[in-house]
């Protein structure tokens, strides 16, 4: 179940860094992400390769806004990220405990943003909101095994790697491919036990 639609509300936004801002997206950004999405150095290892048509006119689809946080740098726009709030696997008898405490977690960047750590830091001002505003106990992030710049900023995050599929993914281009998942936490987040109490 894609509990989305009530987890933005949630939070008091806009959200700044030290660099930057992160603010629920507007069909009017359509445009400056396709800046970088469109590029074939980032879409390469996007989960669709749209035309620019295509992609304006997809993503002002509320299912799409209600997943895509802007990252601004300066009141520009430099990057995306995507969070996906999902239902664990429970048992029946305690399925309702289980409801919007999951998240799936995705991000693209501006290449010319890159090598500044940004994508650190707004990715972790993500998780954050996760675990301090939104309750979500475990987050996710999946890629290809070759995007190397994608899994190492799941480890600089401090998230574990806990899957390595052999040729699970199928790209568009290069075939049967190697996955890699990572997760976290709430509890294994930085400052978990002053949050919680433990």
């Amino acid at each position: 179940m894609d509990d989305n639609y009530g987890a933005f509300a949630r939070i008091d936004w806009p959200v700044h860094t030290a660099r930057l801002t992160l603010r629920p997206a507007e069909a009017s950004d359509a445009a400056a992400t396709w800046e970088w999405r469109g590029l074939p150095e980032v879409n390469r290892w996007l989960s669709a390769a749209p035309s620019r048509d295509d992609y304006l006119s997809a993503f002002a689809e509320p299912r799409r806004l209600a997943s895509t946080l802007i990252v601004e740098r300066d009141g520009a726009p430099i990057g995306d990220l995507m969070l996906r709030v999902t239902d664990a696997w429970a048992q029946a008898e305690v399925a309702d405990q289980a409801r919007g405490v999951q998240a799936e977690l995705g991000w693209t960047l501006d290449p010319s943003e890159q090598s500044y750590g940004y994508a650190t830091e707004a990715v972790r001002a993500l998780i954050g909101l996760c675990f301090d505003c939104l309750g979500i106990r475990r987050l996710e992030a999946s890629c290809f095994a070759v995007n190397e710049p994608s899994w190492r900023l799941m480890e600089r995050l401090g998230m574990r790697r806990e899957l390595y599929a052999v040729a699970e993914s199928l790209h568009r281009e290069h075939g049967w491919m190697d996955g890699i998942t990572y997760a976290l936490l709430a509890s294994e987040w930085p400052g978990a036990v002053e949050r919680t109490g433990r």
